[in-house]
């Protein structure tokens, strides 16, 4: 989107013009604007080559910047581009959601930038196979990781070791090992890994035979001791010319949480320059929580205290998909910290279970758009607590939502495949009142991070064509 737009066209159908344009005159947009109605009922019935074939170039005012196409549509914007001359995007799915698409633009130019990098731990590397490795080495870099960890286990043998790095490195991976052994430090770094977790004062001496490498080393406190037995450990590396980070431990809750991150807070008052790393897997990985918001708050610790590197893994199930997290948080928080603001309205990717914000219709606005319906087909609605099917014919509201077979029963489906079809769509309707989620008719429930796309093969055109079926209702055609 540019940096300045001075007028947009919004194509909508005629069931969602009123909507539209009541959306509009709130939302006073410092732009001017036009509402271009095609000839159709549903807005998400149109394909943008459907538009492009119905679209009178007049019908779109000279001067526009933008034709804004509802987000539901089938098709390539730039097919609609290409016929009027004017370039076109596709909306939001929901026409509710537009004021936030506009006030959205500004904030996500600038947005992305991180200076956090991820260390991704494939742990007991030496129990799994070769192609596991790999396939865990390509599913960490694919999921944002900027570093591969080979995690080691003690007391168990791991020949193949610098067959694994090596193959990491030559497929492009930059590679760290996780171990206090030192020849499978050698090894490792022999193969071309450029960081070793870790080391300290019992294992310090290995360090020196770095040297010339170009490898960096993570320096622990000494096990069970204070931050003082760091400053031997960095008086040597530095004598030595190794690079470095400092890594003050971070415990479990129950186990010196608050105390470890006091710690961290004190490395960098002690050693202002120094580079950092946190191990934010012992927290995600051993509380039983969700990752995610996890992964935001401890992100942004690390963005605050300047700690520029940290080591994840996705052994627990409940960390499933960390390494995505910490790369969304990672961007999220840094725009917040160097923006001096709060970590919200740019990104809600981090946002998985419960919704940002839940966009619902009043029943008394649900009833005065069943007026405008002359067709059978069913407009299925769900908002904070009650589900609403409505047609020309009908208006079931149910606030049960443990009931929908009673709802179902009063709809008079005979036909299997509509019965399958508004089965469906019911039980995602009640899913979205239990957990506090936007319904959107024949789209997916947001997941954050997680959500699928919507199925293109577009179950209500199909629907439709056959004279059965539930239409979006002006809400969700945008």
């Amino acid at each position: 989107m540019n940096a300045e737009l001075h007028r947009v066209a919004f194509v909508t159908g005629r069931l969602a013009e009123p909507s539209l344009r009541r959306l509009l005159a709130e939302m006073s947009p410092p732009f001017a604007y036009d509402v271009v109605v095609m000839r159709i009922t549903v807005a998400a019935l149109m394909t943008t080559a459907w538009i492009a074939n119905h679209l009178d170039g007049g019908e779109v005012p000279e001067g526009t910047d933008l034709v804004l196409i509802p987000g539901l549509c089938e098709g390539e914007p730039a097919i609609v581009s290409e016929k009027i001359g004017v370039r076109a995007e596709k909306g939001p799915k929901d026409l509710r959601e537009i004021p936030g698409y506009f006030g959205r633009a500004a904030a996500a130019r600038k947005y992305g930038a991180w200076d956090i990098e991820i260390l991704a731990e494939i742990n007991n590397a030496p129990r799994l196979t070769r192609a596991a490795l790999r396939a865990a080495a390509e599913y960490f870099r694919a999921s944002g990781a900027d570093i591969i960890d080979v995690g080691c286990t003690p007391g168990l043998a791991f020949p193949d070791l610098g067959g694994i790095v090596g193959e990491l490195v030559a497929a492009g991976m930059r590679v760290s090992v996780d171990t206090f052994d030192a020849d499978e430090i050698r090894i490792a770094v022999a193969a071309g890994a450029e960081l070793v977790l870790s080391v300290n004062g019992s294992n310090i001496e290995v360090a020196k035979e770095l040297a010339g490498t170009g490898a960096r080393v993570v320096v622990l406190p000494d096990l069970g001791s204070t931050l003082e037995t760091l400053e031997p450990s960095l008086e040597k590396l530095t004598r030595w010319s190794i690079p470095y980070l400092i890594d003050p431990i971070l415990e479990p809750i129950g186990l010196g949480f608050m105390a470890s991150l006091e710690r961290y807070a004190e490395v960098r008052r002690r050693y202002p320059d120094a580079e950092m790393l946190m191990g934010i897997g012992n927290l995600t990985e051993l509380t039983a929580a969700d990752s995610t918001g996890v992964n935001a708050m401890m992100i942004a610790v690390c963005q605050e205290l300047g700690v520029r590197a940290v080591l994840t893994t996705e052994v627990i199930p409940w960390a499933r998909g960390a390494v995505r997290e910490v790369d969304i948080a990672r961007r999220l928080m840094h725009y917040a910290v160097t923006g001096h603001t709060i970590p919200k309205g740019v990104d809600d990717r981090l946002v998985t279970i419960k919704d940002p914000e839940i966009l619902e219709f009043t029943e008394q606005e649900l009833r005065a758009l069943q007026a405008d319906i002359t067709d059978p087909n069913f407009r299925i609605f769900a908002d904070h607590e009650a589900i609403t099917v409505l047609n020309n014919e009908h208006f079931i509201r149910t606030t049960d939502v443990t009931r929908i077979g009673d709802l179902f029963a009063q709809l008079d489906v005979e036909d299997p495949t509509h019965a399958f079809y508004l089965g469906k769509e019911l039980a995602k309707a009640s899913l979205a009142v239990t957990l506090g989620k936007t319904y959107r008719q024949e789209g997916t429930l947001s997941w954050g991070y997680l959500t699928p796309p919507d199925d293109a093969r577009s179950e209500h055109v199909r629907l439709t064509h056959r004279a059965r079926g539930a239409r979006p209702a002006d809400g969700s055609d945008g």
